[in-house]
């Protein structure tokens, strides 16, 4: 796991994966802001509705304020993860080569279905963190909660994407719920951290792809070394 991190944080700060994540931040971005631009209204008028019990006027618009950033980041946070998913499939081929040559890259991800499972797990992801907000808020639990949470959005098209490349049985799970699991919180710290967040998602497929194949790589010796001793 420590070998698999290293090297995908090396990977993530290269001038390759930089250009790529400038890219998709930006498309992001835009996007964004045309989202909260038709439909922020609607939003903040749901959300002054739920703030409504509160009997404080300044409380009610100081939660009205927070929530609306909240809301607006996490929307971002869907439509970068969903864009990754879209456009990550070339990047991933140039790592592959880069690291392993000798691997095959056996198909490439249907983006009908790529779609459709980023979209699915953003709006799981979406309906959890609104279900349990007050979560977020109480301390290191918060914190933990959060980065689960965060997983929910990166991890499934994580796995469908890189699974199309490089493995041709689709009934083979190439790293367990828990692993997975794992391998996606720990990209989603980036989230906690200003401008920075825009690296999450693409280092989630990069952690993912050496994690995986470090895997494969492992269980070939394996099977080479039974081999010859039978």
């Amino acid at each position: 796991m420590q070998q698999s991190i290293i090297k995908s944080f090396k990977d993530l700060i290269s001038r390759m994966v930089l250009g790529y994540v400038a890219k998709i931040a930006l498309l992001s971005l835009v996007l964004s802001g045309v989202v909260v631009w038709l439909f922020g209204g609607i939003i903040s008028s749901v959300v002054s509705s739920c703030l409504s019990f509160i009997p404080w006027e300044w409380l009610q618009q100081s939660g009205l304020t927070i929530l609306n950033v909240l809301i607006s980041y996490m929307i971002f946070i869907s439509i970068h993860a969903i864009l990754t998913s879209v456009m990550i499939e070339p990047l991933l081929v140039k790592l592959i080569k880069k690291h392993y040559p000798a691997m095959s890259i056996v198909g490439s991800p249907d983006i009908r279905k790529s779609i459709i499972i980023s979209i699915k797990a953003a709006l799981i992801f979406l309906g959890v963190f609104l279900a349990t907000l007050p979560i977020s808020f109480v301390p290191l639990v918060g914190a933990v909660w959060m980065l689960w949470v965060w997983s929910l959005l990166i991890k499934e098209p994580t796995i469908y994407d890189i699974h199309s490349l490089i493995s041709s049985d689709t009934h083979k799970k190439l790293l367990t719920s828990k692993q997975s699991t794992i391998i996606a919180m720990i990209a989603s710290g980036f989230n906690y951290i200003p401008v920075l967040n825009i690296l999450s998602t693409v280092y989630a497929y990069i952690l993912f792809l050496h994690f995986v194949a470090n895997k494969q790589k492992i269980e070939m010796l394996k099977n080479n070394t039974l081999l010859s001793r039978s």
